[in-house]
């Protein structure tokens, strides 16, 4: 589990993390691995920078499986191409990575069975396990820590001169009190266009 955040303020985009890898009961902190929960995809268009919340192996699974789709199909600039992008990814995802689709027999469709935040010179954006896309206005929270970052955000937002300090403030909220949340923080800021 974790604490991700994405931030729009004072044109800029932030997308900011906590360090922590758990698995049950262990926790894998900075000191032994280099925990990064964020990666960076350049694009046509530009440089995002996407972050998820869930069991350990959809970090590589999903870095891997956007190298395999062609750069111009890479498309994170608005709702439609997120949803685009991630659409195209899903076959790829259960053919050449074996995702498990099915969390419920109730699914309306399949599950890519994890949450993602994205931050561009766009702006920010969720992705959720069924492709429900989001495009948010000032800030948002995933994973274990979400709670305790959204609470945070909001109350640090009408002093915060920047999306940095109010990212830093989520983070540094989950990291405080959400048990599978630790630091070091690590966060990437992003110009946004006008």
């Amino acid at each position: 589990m974790t604490t991700l955040v994405v931030v729009k303020k004072a044109g800029q985009a932030v997308i900011a993390t906590d360090a922590l890898i758990t698995f049950g009961d262990t926790r894998l902190s900075s000191r032994y691995e280099a925990n990064s929960k964020i990666f960076k995809v350049d694009t046509p268009t530009g440089r995002s920078y996407i972050g998820m919340a869930g069991t350990v192996a959809h970090f590589p699974v999903l870095r891997k499986a956007m190298e395999t789709l062609p750069k111009a199909q890479l498309k994170f600039g608005s709702k439609d191409e997120v949803f685009d992008t991630f659409h195209k990814l899903h076959p790829v995802l259960k053919d050449a990575f074996f995702l498990q689709t099915k969390e419920d027999d109730n699914d309306p469709y399949e599950s890519s069975q994890f949450s993602v935040l994205i931050a561009n010179a766009s702006g920010i954006y969720g992705l959720y396990s069924y492709r429900e896309i989001f495009e948010f206005k000032e800030f948002w929270g995933i994973g274990s820590g979400r709670s305790f970052a959204l609470g945070a955000m909001h109350a640090s937002w009408g002093k915060a001169k920047t999306a940095r300090e109010v990212a830093l403030a989520g983070v540094t909220a989950g990291c405080e009190f959400d048990k599978n949340s630790a630091g070091p923080v690590e966060l990437f800021t992003i110009k946004l266009k006008k």
